[in-house]
């Protein structure tokens, strides 16, 4: 497990998401894409190995969404609906996840191709042990 890759992943997602700010839709679409493959390529090893390390990026990304816009939503209705806020910011809560499991599944497939073509895996291994040697 690589998790510089996957932390690397995610912070591209989240600067990149808000740079999508500007495009809605399309830019956080390619906000997971362009993080997973980070993560993908980073972590290398081949397909299932990106797929692991993308997918991880996006949920993390997806997951940190989803509490900020519950936590917001819940703060927001409790002041303008008062003791119905809590059940709105669940139900903010809710949707989230689900868009954040899409996210964690587009970034899981450039995640993939990012471990196919990244290089970094078993020969940076073989580096890191040659070196404590």
């Amino acid at each position: 497990m690589n998790w510089r890759a996957v932390i690397t992943g995610f912070l591209v997602e989240i600067v990149a998401g808000l740079f999508a700010l500007a495009a809605p839709g399309v830019g956080h679409a390619a906000a997971g894409l362009i993080g997973g493959f980070i993560a993908g390529y980073m972590a290398g090893g081949g397909l299932l190995s990106g797929a692991w390390h993308g997918l991880l990026a996006g949920s993390l990304g997806g997951i940190v969404l989803a509490i900020t816009f519950g936590f917001g939503a819940t703060v927001v209705g409790t002041i303008g609906l008062g003791p119905l806020g809590p059940f709105v910011g669940g139900a903010v809560f809710f949707v989230a996840l689900a868009i954040a499991v899409l996210m964690a599944l587009d970034s899981a497939l450039a995640g993939a191709i990012g471990g196919v073509l990244g290089d970094s895996g078993a020969k940076n291994e073989r580096i890191r042990a040659d070196r404590r040697y």
